[in-house]
């Protein structure tokens, strides 16, 4: 069989490989091929949405450009950086952290994470969902459309269920058949995108540009960590994700240069964008809240508004293939004993829970949707904190997969350092920020006054950095100041455990290292 069809034959089998460290015998690719799986995610229509959306804090189009620019690339270089434990490991991300939180510890952070993971699926195959209705709604509107015009109901749910039946189909198949597709899909939605610029560059009103007075010092800094929340921090559990079949000395500057470029090139040329047109245009900012997808594409003329549709729901199923990989991974690692179809199964039914939610319960599409930004914000912020500080130390040992094991064969089922910095981090968080759902707001910003809930601190987001930046700075002064750094523990390992881990060329015996 020629090499060719092997790599064909692998691409559509079911992947074998869950939460395991991924043998080396199995290790391929280049950290060039990174970049199709985070360029495919990103260039979207939604990413000028984005630009709108940061563009909607107070600040002027210039301001907009500069802030988000900022916090894509800062987030998306936290990203890159914890994507390096995937090649050196082998191991998702949240695997990775039971080097960190223990065993049993790790499941506080991996289900935060799997909740962040939802949180966004639910918005991308809505979006998706929604797109591919209103396409259906302006061919056929006799069939799918109501009497104002609007996608159906049932239409809605169609696309509901087409969009979610071909993500689960795929992500269950794997990483390699997900590394393929994406590779087209990047190909696809890039050239399209750029026409739909050749549309949209001649509509921005360039001498209106300048209305808009520019925002204070705070609504800046919170452009920047609203640009972060969007696209970097709720990435911060996938990084390794997509490395960790790259081989073991890939290089780390590989490895986060095209993580960053991947995800930041898109986002940052799609914001200039978006800030240009809600710059001349203060009104598509309000009907980009209610609809981010559809007040654009209304601008586009029919013959290319089909296409286009069919692109922007392509773009977003690419997307949310990708997550629900991770998703599945993510519910593995809380320790659901479950193979990953049957995981992927149960995220399904999640996210048709959650859809509904932002479909026919959520008022406002933009407020839920930073509500949602900045709890996962913290969480995730805060998560990858301590895991940032944590590469030290793993590092230091030697990538050693086997702290990634249960307690007394290498791991321990709990890391009270590690998780009393999470809770610590995480609670501060959540009581310095605001929400605009209603729902939402219930759990959000106990440590402020009435009058801080509606001030600028607040809605800068301020919080999401203060947690991280805590949970970070008290897990490294309880590791590295206190010392309190407990060793791999192998009590429980007999000598033929050791023997027979030794002959597959495992870690097995105290003060043996992992390959670096």
């Amino acid at each position: 069989m020629s090499n060719e069809a092997r790599q064909g034959r692998r691409a559509t089998a079911v992947e074998s490989n869950g939460v395991n460290p991924v043998p080396d015998a199995e290790r391929r690719g280049k950290p060039r091929g990174l970049f199709a799986v985070w360029f495919a995610w990103n260039i979207s229509i939604l990413g000028i949405s984005y630009g709108i959306f940061v563009f909607g804090l107070g600040l002027n189009v210039w301001q907009t450009i500069v802030a988000g620019t900022i916090g894509y690339l800062v987030s998306s270089a936290l990203v890159g950086i914890l994507a390096i434990g995937g090649p050196r490991t082998g191991l998702p991300t949240l695997t990775q952290t039971r080097f960190a939180f223990g065993i049993k510890g790790n499941m506080i952070p991996a289900f935060f994470a799997y909740l962040s993971n939802m949180g966004w699926k639910v918005t991308i195959i809505t979006l998706a969902s929604t797109t591919g209705a209103n396409l259906f709604a302006k061919l056929w509107p006799s069939l799918f459309a109501t009497a104002d015009g609007s996608s159906a109901t049932s239409t809605i749910v169609l696309w509901f269920v087409l969009v979610l039946a071909v993500t689960m189909t795929v992500s269950v198949l794997g990483h390699e058949l997900i590394m393929k597709v994406e590779v087209w899909i990047s190909w696809v939605t890039g050239v399209m995108t750029v026409a739909f610029l050749g549309f949209m560059l001649p509509k921005i009103q360039w001498s209106h540009l300048g209305d808009t007075p520019a925002g204070g010092p705070l609504v800046f800094i919170g452009g920047i960590i609203m640009a972060m929340t969007l696209v970097g921090i709720g990435f911060l559990n996938y990084g390794g994700d997509f490395a960790r079949y790259l081989p073991r000395d890939t290089p780390a500057r590989g490895v986060i240069s095209w993580t960053v470029t991947g995800l930041s090139l898109p986002v940052v040329i799609l914001l200039a964008v978006g800030a240009l047109l809600v710059g001349g245009d203060p009104e598509l900012g309000a009907a980009t809240a209610s609809d981010p997808i559809g007040a654009l594409t209304a601008l586009l003329p029919m013959w290319f508004f089909v296409p286009f549709s069919v692109v922007i729901v392509i773009s977003l199923v690419s997307a949310a293939i990708t997550g629900m990989y991770s998703s599945g991974l993510a519910l593995m690692a809380v320790g659901v004993p479950l193979r990953r179809s049957v995981t992927t199964a149960i995220n399904a039914v999640i996210i048709a829970a959650g859809a509904f939610y932002l479909l026919f319960i959520s008022t406002s599409f933009l407020a839920t949707f930073q509500s949602f930004l900045s709890l996962i914000a913290v969480m995730m912020g805060t998560m990858g904190g301590v895991q940032l500080v944590d590469f030290i130390r793993q590092r230091r040992m030697g990538w050693n997969t086997d702290m990634a094991n249960p307690r007394g064969h290498g791991g321990r089922d709990g890391r009270w350092t590690a998780i009393l910095s999470l809770i610590t981090g995480t609670v501060v968080g959540i009581g310095l920020v605001t929400s605009s759902d209603p729902n939402f707001r219930k759990i959000t910003g106990f440590l402020l006054t009435e009058e801080g809930r509606t001030g600028v601190f607040a809605s800068s987001g301020l919080g999401i950095v203060i947690a991280m930046v805590l949970g970070a700075a008290l897990y490294a002064t309880l590791t590295f100041g206190l010392r309190l750094d407990p060793k791999p523990d192998y009590s429980l390992v007999t000598a033929g455990d050791a023997a027979r881990r030794e002959g597959r060329g495992e870690v097995t015996t105290p003060g043996q290292a992992g390959r670096s």
